[in-house]
């Protein structure tokens, strides 16, 4: 899971804001991301209230900066005066059919609200999502760039899938770090509360869960439940390769593991017995 959100760096800074055009009208913003101009554009015209100090895009408006650009019906920029006349924006909202695309990643809300000096975005709406090369995720409530803690957080029944894995849980958070060529890559994810992993062949509940992207381990604690079709295992603490589906389980105290497991079922025809059995596994 790449960098989801890295469209928060998009409007940082101090810019200088000249209008031009009429109808289909553009904003530039220089000096921006190591002096790479921000150009935002709107339909159906851009306004300037200098009283209460906003710029105001409306109609398919549209923030690009390079190769990442924000889109919403509305645009607003909150800005305060700075030195040598120009302005310095400190908070943009985006409102209504919001988007956000990277050449690997895009991401959708009703709303977002972006905090320039503390460099936090944060997108809401009835179907937040974000969507790369390899993962979807989902929330119900938010999703969030925290850009100088390296952090996206998900919440409200957060849910991320890949391929055939799916993990869900209450909140789901992602660390980021840099690879050598400088773009950002998900280091681990953090799930709490209700984590549930599903495979092809198990489900995996806990209350916590750490899952390692690189190694494709998962650590999960605290009433761990797994089950494979009729079988179950239960115990305090388990290891989830989910590269290779191997699974390992361990209790804590006396309290060992316990496995229950279903006995086969006879074929058509011939006698047999049904039941579970149950043992204790340490």
């Amino acid at each position: 899971m790449r960098a989801p959100l890295a469209a928060a760096l998009l409007l940082a800074g101090t810019i200088a804001i000249p209008i031009t055009g009429a109808g289909a009208q553009s904003i530039g913003l220089p000096n921006q991301s190591n002096g790479r101009p921000v150009e935002i554009t709107a339909d159906q015209g851009i306004e300037w209230q200098q009283k209460a100090q906003t710029y105001i895009a409306r109609g398919n408006a549209r923030a690009a900066q390079g190769d990442v650009a924000v889109y919403a019906e509305r645009l607003t920029a909150y800005y305060r005066d700075a030195d040598g006349g120009s302005t310095s924006v400190w908070r943009i909202d985006a409102e209504e059919a919001v988007r956000i695309e990277t050449p690997t990643q895009k991401a959708y809300g009703d709303k977002g609200v972006y905090d320039v000096e503390n460099g936090i975005l944060v997108l809401t709406g009835r179907n937040v999502r974000m969507i790369t090369e390899t993962d979807r995720i989902t929330a119900r409530d938010s999703l969030e760039y925290w850009d100088k803690k390296s952090l996206a957080v998900a919440r409200g029944n957060a849910v991320a899938t890949r391929g055939d894995n799916t993990l869900r849980a209450d909140v789901l958070s992602a660390h980021f770090i840099k690879g050598r060529d400088g773009a950002s890559r998900v280091k681990q994810i953090d799930a709490f509360d209700n984590v549930v992993i599903t495979t092809p062949d198990e489900i995996v509940r806990s209350q916590r869960g750490v899952y390692d992207v690189e190694t494709g381990m998962a650590t999960l604690t605290g009433s761990v439940k797994i089950t494979r079709g009729e079988n179950q295992l239960n115990g305090e603490y388990a290891e989830v390769d989910l590269n290779t589906g191997v699974s390992r389980l361990f209790g804590r105290g006396k309290g060992g593991v316990q496995g229950i497991f279903a006995p086969e079922k006879p074929a058509p025809g011939k006698p047999g017995e049904g039941g579970s059995t149950r043992q204790g596994v340490r």
